[in-house]
């Protein structure tokens, strides 16, 4: 059944008319008027909220000052500042660095490695990573530098310093060093990550060293041919040498690359841009190791038993004038530049100018035979002394008269002789010169030698009309006038090449990245006196050797025929500027009848034992040419000696 409401249905109000006073009287369905309540507790009245109308004003109004704001912002980077603000951020999304060119290895005319390059690591950090924010401890560097100092060969307080620098993340520790350098340090890392996984208590205090790719110059042979080849500085540059002179074949181009990044590292799907590295040239010496190895150790000895300043060995192909050796002692390693003075660095075979002494004598010979003034019989009386100008000369042994021929003029080393020779050049003294002189610079004397070799002296010769009363009648023996080492190789490579000078060459060519060989410009030839001439004079320079008479009797070689001039010098002091010593040497070639090679010696201010170029100079050019003649394979010629007569009988 349905159940049936006993309540009536609410009727609906009508409403009635107004009562005075503005109350209306209440009509059927009027609400009933509301009967007085309760009095509330305390007489309290009922709680009224206020409108929400000026609070939502507050906030919108606040909205939108926030809103403009962002929009004044947005226009700002988008509109105004937008081409800015885009290099801002492609700058920090995309990073760039120098890929590094290979540099090019240098060989000896064989192929034999004398430089090259080797993989190695520059040693970085990042400083922030040493803080105490970031390793809870206020000791970080400290710690860090006492486990990397002993590895890097450095002291922990230097290690320290450097991870204490501030406002950078990068700070570099030490500069190109080998690969297991750093894998020493690489293992340590390791070995101290495992600890502080394990332990919380622990640090990895190299958490913050890292490794940038380098390469590192190395020289195979140690101090061997040390001042031709140079070194390499800090930059990666040449310091002296060949690797200074050919720089810019050595190093090659380097290249670039240009790559997004994230939190430090590359993003690969982004993309980049590289310009490869070109690698520089391999340059080929025309010096063989083998020779330059004996050409050093034989001036080596000589310099230390002697208790000399310094000597040089130059050795030279005669047909070709490329250099064999050019050695130097004390030299210096430079795989260690630290251990070096400053004395030893350079090429002083080709920086130290000096007089030649009586080694020059050969070039005034030359100069009175092809001038025709005189021949290899021609007599010349030797005085005792001889008064010419302000001075009165002698020779270096007291003795009577001697009546010699101009060969013996030569291979007895008379100053006198030669200055009575040289005279006959002309007319007048000052004749003489001017032709005298004109010789000189012909055998490349008072000029570089064209080697282009940093450093490099032209030696000192005055002009013929600049000449001192002394100068006119010393420099025809060889004193007033300084000369480098390899120009006086250079006068005797060019009589023994048929009176032809060939400019000396130390380069052979260069293989580019490509592989293909390109020689060097065939070098300058000069003809200097005739082929009569130079046969002459080296028939001459023998008797210097083999005659019991001659001064280089030390210099003989079992077998072969040799040609010879020693020279005895005195020698000017750099430090003083005045003559102090002697400048000792031996200059020569062999076979003597079919030259093949050019060597020469000298040794400055030697202070024990005999300072005389054949004595000391002597032993060093037969053990350097009869190494040189065996390593190249020359056979004596089996002739005959010319012996030419050195005296004559009144």
């Amino acid at each position: 059944m349905t159940e049936v409401s006993d309540r009536e249905p609410p009727r609906r109000r009508v409403p009635g008319p107004a009562r005075p006073g503005g109350q209306r009287r209440p009509g059927p369905g009027a609400r009933p008027a509301r009967r007085p309540g309760a009095p509330r507790p305390g007489g309290s009245r009922p709680l009224r909220l206020g409108s929400p109308r000026p609070r939502l004003r507050m906030v919108s109004l606040a909205l939108t000052l926030v809103m403009a704001a962002f929009v004044v912002r947005l226009l700002q980077v988008q509109a105004v500042d937008a081409s800015a603000y885009a290099a801002k951020a492609e700058q920090n999304r995309y990073v760039g660095r120098t890929l590094a060119a290979t540099r090019g290895g240098i060989t000896d005319r064989n192929g034999v490695e004398l430089a090259t390059s080797v993989d190695a690591y520059d040693i970085t950090a990042d400083p922030t990573m040493f803080t105490r924010a970031a390793t809870k401890v206020s000791d970080a560097p400290e710690q860090a530098g006492a486990l990397l100092g002993p590895i890097l060969d450095q002291s922990p307080d230097t290690v320290a310093r450097k991870l204490r620098t501030k406002n950078t993340r990068y700070t570099l520790l030490a500069h190109r060093r080998t690969p297991q350098v750093w894998k020493q340090i690489k293992d340590l890392k390791t070995t101290l990550a495992a600890k502080a996984e394990t332990d919380r208590s622990a640090v990895n205090f190299l958490a913050g060293v890292l490794a940038v790719p380098a390469s590192k110059r190395v020289y195979p042979n140690g101090d061997l041919a040390a001042g031709i080849l140079g070194w390499v500085n800090a930059d990666g540059k040449g310091g002296g040498g060949v690797e200074q002179q050919l720089n810019k074949e050595l190093s090659g181009k380097d290249g670039k690359i240009r790559y997004a990044q994230s939190g430090g590292r590359q993003v690969p799907t982004v993309g980049s841009t590289e310009t490869p590295a070109v690698a520089g040239s391999d340059v080929e010496l025309t010096i063989d190791r083998d020779i330059q190895w004996a050409a050093q150790n034989a001036i080596a000895e000589q310099v230390k038993k002697s208790k000399a300043d310094r000597g040089y060995v130059i050795v030279q192909d005669t047909r070709t004038g490329e250099v064999l050796a050019m050695a130097d002692s004390p030299g210096f390693d430079p795989n260690d530049l630290s251990q070096a003075s400053a004395a030893a660095l350079g090429n002083a075979a080709l920086q130290d100018a000096y007089e030649p002494g009586s080694t020059a004598k050969v070039m005034s010979m030359a100069a009175v035979l092809e001038e025709n003034v005189a021949t290899p019989g021609t007599h010349v009386v030797v005085p005792n002394r001889l008064h010419r100008g302000d001075r009165l000369f002698q020779d270096d042994v007291d003795h009577a008269t001697w009546n010699l021929t101009l060969n013996g003029v030569l291979a007895k080393s008379s100053n006198i002789g030669t200055i009575l020779a040289a005279g006959q050049l002309g007319k007048t003294q000052k004749e003489a010169n001017k032709v005298l002189y004109s010789y000189l610079r012909k055998f490349g004397i008072g000029g570089y030698t064209g080697l282009d070799f940093p450093g490099e002296t032209r030696g000192i010769l005055a002009p013929a009309d600049k000449w001192s009363t002394s100068q006119q009648y010393t420099i025809p023996f060889g004193q007033g006038v300084s000369i480098n080492a390899m120009q006086a190789a250079s006068v005797y490579s060019t009589i023994a090449n048929g009176g032809v000078r060939v400019e000396p060459t130390l380069v052979r060519g260069a293989k580019g990245p490509d592989g293909r060989f390109a020689p060097v410009a065939q070098p300058k030839r000069t003809r200097v006196v005739s082929a009569k001439t130079a046969k002459t004079l080296a028939q001459m320079l023998e008797s210097v050797v083999d005659d019991e008479e001659g001064t280089g009797a030390k210099a003989r070689i079992p077998g072969y025929r040799v040609a010879g001039k020693t020279g005895t010098a005195n020698r000017v002091d750099p430090a003083t500027g005045k003559y102090h010593g002697y400048t000792s040497s031996f200059a020569g070639f062999a076979p003597a009848d079919k030259p093949r090679i050019t060597v020469y010696c000298a040794i400055q201010n030697a202070t024990r034992g005999s300072y005389f170029g054949g004595q000391i100079c002597g032993p060093i050019y037969k053990q350097v040419m009869e190494f040189a003649l065996k390593t190249l394979q020359i056979p004596p010629t089996g002739a005959g000696a010319a012996n030419l007569p050195v005296s004559f009988t009144p």
